[in-house]
């Protein structure tokens, strides 16, 4: 496959997209698009979940940028976004689960969500048996609090969208 991107690449590369689309206003963008290349350089799991909060500040980076040099009148981001990893391991809820957690895990979700709360993507799996609603619950309420303080850096770092 010398030269072509193989499924998983594809995969999440369509994942982050979707993610970062979600809090996007396009019709501020106009007749532009914006690359964004996701190199998780050093990780122990969670480089899709890495890859979108990541993403996100490099997004309103460069929608700032585009700001300043007069190319759009503002800024095009409704929202935050950040993702996290949670799951279940030895009957435990955990986020950001390392990649040992990962493997033994008996439930694997990855959560992206705005910083208001809005649920962008939730992808979860069973890996062992399946798994009751008040688990769902559980993970759902583990991971909002998780990328509250995800979002609380990322306004730290880039400020309010407007």
């Amino acid at each position: 496959m010398k030269g072509k991107q193989g499924g998983r690449t594809l995969e999440i590369q369509r994942l982050v997209g979707r993610a970062l689309r979600a809090v996007t206003d396009m019709s501020q963008m106009g007749e532009r698009s914006i690359w964004i290349d996701c190199d998780v350089i050093q990780a122990d799991g969670g480089t899709r979940t890495a890859s979108i909060t990541g993403a996100f500040i490099a997004l309103a980076d460069a929608c700032t940028v585009l700001k300043k040099k007069d190319l759009i009148k503002k800024l095009p981001l409704t929202d935050y976004l950040a993702a996290v990893s949670v799951g279940k391991v030895g009957g435990e809820v955990m986020v950001d689960l390392a990649y040992t957690e990962d493997s033994m895990a008996e439930v694997d979700m990855n959560l992206v969500m705005t910083g208001r709360g809005r649920y962008v993507e939730v992808q979860g799996t069973a890996e062992r048996t399946p798994f009751a609603k008040q688990d769902m619950d559980e993970f759902l309420a583990l991971g909002w609090q998780a990328i509250q303080r995800l979002t609380a850096i990322q306004k730290d770092l880039i400020g309010a969208l407007d």
